[in-house]
C-alpha cells in the first residue's frame, strides 16, 4: 500500500520475486495521500555489499546521499520502528534498495514486511496508476514450480500478444531472439531460475522483439512478437463485467485486474448494469489482483454498499502513535450506481493482495456467512505504504507506514484472509476456460456458494493450483507469477505482467 501526492491511496501486490531460482520475497504497493515530498534525489536499485570507490558524498544523488535519505525517512515513517534495523551506515550498501532490505530484515523475518518497502520511479508509477500505461507483450505469465513450465493466465486487450493469437491457457515452451536461438523454458529455468526466463523475455520497452514457441488449443506454433506501449484495461472488455445466468438465477460477475484510476468509470458502468438488472448476488474475481489505489477500493466498497449507511465504516487506516494525526476512516458513501447485494463471493489466489484484501475485509462485518472466499488463501498484506518523493531524481520511496482494519477492528491477516472469513470454498484456477465461464472451476464454485450448496473449506497451506490445458489434474503447488529481480511499477501492481 502506498501514499502519493494526491488525496487517494494505492495498495498493490506483493508479487513473488525469484533470482537464480531462489525466492527473494514478495513486493507490494499502496498509495494513499502523499504526506511529504522531500527535495533532492533518491533512487532505486538492488543488491548489497560495499559501495567501493564510486561514492561521491557531495553529490546529492550519490549512493551515500540516497542511502542516508532512505535511512532518515524510514526512521521517521516506518510502522514498526521497534523492528527497524538502524545500526547501519549509509556508506555500507550499494544502493538505496539494499539499504531498505537491511533495515527491514527483522520485520521481514516476522512476516510483516515481505519486500513491501522499496524504491520505484515516480513517473512510471504515476503513469500506470492513472491510466494503466506500460509496455510489453501484454500478458500475465505464471510458472508451475513442480513441472518447470510457463503458462499464460491472461492476455490484455490492445496489446501485442493477444493480437498475435496468444491467450489464457497457452503455454510458452521456448523463448529466443530468433527461431534459431530458441531455448526451452525448462533449460532456462535449469540454468538460471526465474530470472533467466525474465532475462530471455527482454526488457519492458517498446520495440523489443522475441520469438516464442507457444502451445495451446490452437496447436503448437512459433510466433514473433514485438513489445509495444499500451494501456492496461482494468476491467476486460471481453469478460470483465457480465451478468451470468445460472439456471435462471442472475448473478453479477466482475473481474477486476488492478485498482487504478481508469477503473473507476468502468466500475460505475458495471454496477449501473447490475443495478438495472436487479442483481443482488455478486462474484468479484480478484484471483490475480495484486492491489492498487485505495481510492478505487473505497469506490468499489461504496458501489457494493447500497444498503449501508453513511455512518458505517468501510476501512480504517492507523499510523504509529507519533503519526496518528494522519489516521483516517472511510465511511460508506452513497453512489448512484450502488447495489444492495445479499451475498458476495470473492475469487482469490495467493496472489490476491492489498486493495483486493481491503475490499474483502471491509465487507466482511456486514455479510458474515453471506460472504465467501473462493479459490485459495490470499497473500496477506494488511499494511500500507506512504510515498516519499525526491522528484529531482524521479525516485519514490515506498515505506510501510500504516495498518488497515475493518469496522470490527480486524487487521491481522498477514497469513491471508482464509483464517479470517467465516466461509471459504476451495477451488482451482482452470486455464482451460475463460474467467467468468459458468464451467470454469472457481467461477462454478462461487456460483455454487451463492446457490447455497456446500463446499470444502480452504486450508491454510495445501491449496490447488492451475488446471493445466488439456484437462489434466490441478497442480498440487500454487503457481507463481513471473517477476524480474527489479520489477517495474506495473509489474509490482500486476503480478506476472510482461
Amino acid at each position: 500500500m502506498q501514499h502519493t501526492n494526491s488525496p487517494t491511496g494505492h495498495i498493490a501486490h506483493p508479487a513473488a520475486s525469484r533470482h537464480g531460482g531462489t525466492r527473494l520475497g514478495r513486493m507490494a504497493t499502496l498509495v494513499l495521500v502523499c504526506l511529504a515530498t522531500l527535495a533532492g534525489c533518491g533512487g532505486g536499485g538492488g543488491g548489497g555489499g560495499s559501495t567501493g570507490g564510486n561514492v561521491t558524498t557531495n553529490d546529492p544523488c550519490s549512493i551515500t546521499a540516497r542511502n542516508q535519505w532512505v535511512i532518515d525517512t524510514m526512521k521517521e515513517w516506518y510502522l514498526y520502528p521497534e523492528l527497524l534495523v538502524t545500526s547501519l551506515s549509509a556508506t555500507s550498501y550499494s544502493s538505496p534498495q539494499a539499504t531498505i532490505d537491511a533495515m527491514t530484515a527483522t520485520a521481514r523475518a516476522q512476516n510483516k514486511d515481505r519486500y513491501f518497502s522499496y524504491i520505484t520511479s515516480i513517473a512510471e508509477e504515476n503513469a500506470f496508476n492513472s491510466s494503466g500505461a506500460t509496455a510489453g507483450f501484454g500478458v500475465r505469465l505464471y510458472t508451475d514450480p513442480a513441472s518447470s513450465r510457463l503458462y499464460i493466465t491472461e492476455a490484455f486487450e490492445g496489446a501485442p500478444a493477444l493480437a498475435a493469437g496468444i491467450d489464457r491457457g497457452d503455454e510458452i515452451v521456448a523463448i529466443g531472439t530468433s527461431e534459431a536461438t530458441l531455448a526451452t523454458v525448462a533449460s532456462l529455468l535449469a540454468s538460471g531460475g526465474s530470472q533467466a526466463l525474465s532475462d530471455a523475455l527482454g526488457p519492458s520497452t517498446a520495440g523489443t522483439t522475441r520469438t516464442l514457441r507457444v502451445a495451446g488449443a490452437a496447436g503448437t506454433r512459433t510466433l514473433t512478437v514485438t513489445k509495444a506501449d499500451y494501456s492496461l484495461t482494468p476491467v476486460s472488455s471481453r469478460y470483465g463485467a457480465r451478468i451470468l445466468d445460472d439456471a435462471g438465477r442472475k448473478v453479477g460477475y466482475l473481474n477486476l485486474r488492478t485498482f487504478i484510476s481508469s477503473a473507476n468509470a468502468q466500475l460505475r458502468t458495471a454496477f449501473d448494469s447490475f443495478r438495472a438488472a436487479g442483481i443482488n448476488e455478486v462474484i468479484l474475481d480478484f484471483r490475480y489482483n495484486g492491489g492498487g489505489l485505495v481510492a478505487t477500493a473505497d469506490l468499489l466498497g461504496d458501489l457494493l454498499g447500497g444498503n449501508r449507511s453513511s455512518g458505517q465504516i468501510f476501512n480504517q487506516m492507523t499510523y504509529r502513535p507519533e503519526k496518528s494525526a494522519n489516521n483516517s476512516t472511510h465511511y460508506f458513501t452513497p453512489q448512484p450506481q450502488a447495489i444492495a447485494p445479499l451475498k458476495l463471493a470473492f475469487i482469490a489466489t495467493g496472489n490476491t493482495a492489498s486493495s483486493s484484501e481491503l475490499v474483502v475485509n471491509g465487507m466482511l462485518p456486514y455479510f458474515t456467512t453471506n460472504l465467501a472466499l473462493v479459490g485459495t488463501n490470499t497473500y496477506g498484506k494488511p499494511v500500507g505504504q506512504v510515498a516519499i518523493d525526491r522528484a529531482s531524481c524521479d525516485d519514490r520511496l515506498r515505506v510501510i507506514a500504516f495498518a488497515l482494519r475493518n469496522a470490527s477492528g480486524s487487521e491481522n491477516y498477514f497469513n491471508g484472509l482464509a483464517g479470517t472469513v467465516n466461509v471459504s470454498c476451495r477451488a482451482g484456477d482452470d486455464l482451460t476456460r475463460a474467467m467468468g465461464d459458468l464451467l470454469e472451476t472457481s467461477t462454478r464454485q462461487a456460483l455454487d456458494f451463492l446457490a447455497g450448496r456446500p463446499c470444502t473449506a480452504i486450508a491454510g497451506s495445501s491449496t490447488p493450483g492451475l488446471a493445466k490445458p488439456g484437462g489434466l489434474e490441478a497442480l498440487q503447488t500454487e503457481p507463481e507469477p513471473l517477476l524480474p529481480a527489479q520489477p517495474s511499477p506495473a509489474q509490482r501492481a500486476v503480478p506476472g505482467l510482461f
